[in-house]
Order: structure tokens, then C-alpha cells, then sequence
């Protein structure tokens, strides 16, 4: 087994489709995991599950209220696992995490793995982010922009 620290190229790293290896499950640790986000993007709340990645942190970003999810061999970070996500849904996700990400697959806790949307890096601050503080500072005004840019994402999800 790969311990996820130890991967140096994301499975979608320069694919001009980072859908293609048919994710199941996303793993999200952080704005994702607030149903306020989900319902604004989705249009509904995925079914989910608690979910922790060893060698993996939610790592503050300069200047953004949201997180990068980097190496980091002795952290674990928390999150949740959708389970039901469809095409559809994969899709608007995709575009919502646009090109900053690297969509991997890491291997969780409980030894099945997930994909998630990963940093490579820059802008890392040395703190964790916070999901509390996001919710009680942020939360109202970043769903309100979600629900502002969805029509557009759903529009070209099912376009592709």
C-alpha cells in the first residue's frame, strides 16, 4: 500500500478530463462538508459519512476562507466521505474546485480509499484550518455566492 504522502503525481495531474478514472466517493474536509455549500451547489445534501485521512491536513490558505488539503506525514484531517454523488453532481464539484486542485484518490482511516481535491501547494499557512470558524464567519456569504455561480456550473455539467 502507498502511503498518500508518498505519491508525487496526482492521478489527474495535467488530464484534461480529471473525471475520467470514475471516482465514487469524494472526501471533503472543508467547505464541502457544510450542508449550507452542498444544498447551494447540489441542490441537495449527499449521503455522507465521518471520515479521516492519516498523512493529510486542511491547511490554511493565505487570503482565502477556504482550505487546501497537503501532505503533512504526522496530521490526520477530518472530513466526511459522499457516498452518492452523481455524474451530474461529480461534475459541477469538479468545476466548482476548478484547476487549483489535484484530484487524487487517498487512502482513509478505515483502509478503503476516497478521492479528494488536493493543494499542490503555495500560499500554505502553517495553521489548520477551522471549520467552526469558517461556519460562524464565513458560512453565510459563501453560500450565498455558491447559490449565485451554480446555475452556471449545472449548466455546463450537463453540457460535457
Amino acid at each position: 500500500m502507498t502511503h498518500p504522502t508518498t505519491q508525487t503525481t496526482p492521478a489527474t495531474a495535467g488530464h484534461p478530463n480529471r473525471l475520467a478514472p470514475s471516482p465514487t466517493t469524494l472526501f471533503t474536509y472543508g467547505t464541502l462538508q457544510a450542508n449550507d455549500v452542498l444544498t447551494a451547489l447540489l441542490g441537495r445534501i449527499p449521503a455522507r459519512i465521518p471520515a479521516l485521512a492519516p498523512g493529510w491536513r486542511a491547511a490554511a490558505l493565505e487570503s482565502r476562507v477556504y482550505p487546501g488539503l497537503v501532505p503533512a506525514p504526522n496530521a490526520t484531517a477530518s472530513g466526511l466521505l459522499l457516498t452518492d454523488l452523481t455524474p451530474t453532481e461529480w461534475r459541477i464539484l469538479d468545476l466548482f474546485e476548478d484547476d487549483r486542485y489535484d484530484l487524487r484518490e487517498i487512502t482513509l482511516a478505515s483502509g478503503k480509499t476516497g478521492w479528494a481535491y488536493t493543494w499542490p501547494g503555495g500560499e500554505v499557512r502553517a495553521e489548520d484550518w477551522n471549520l467552526h470558524h469558517f461556519t460562524t464567519q464565513h458560512l453565510t456569504t459563501y453560500a450565498a455566492r455558491c447559490a449565485r455561480i451554480a446555475p452556471a456550473f449545472a449548466s455546463s455539467a450537463t453540457d460535457r
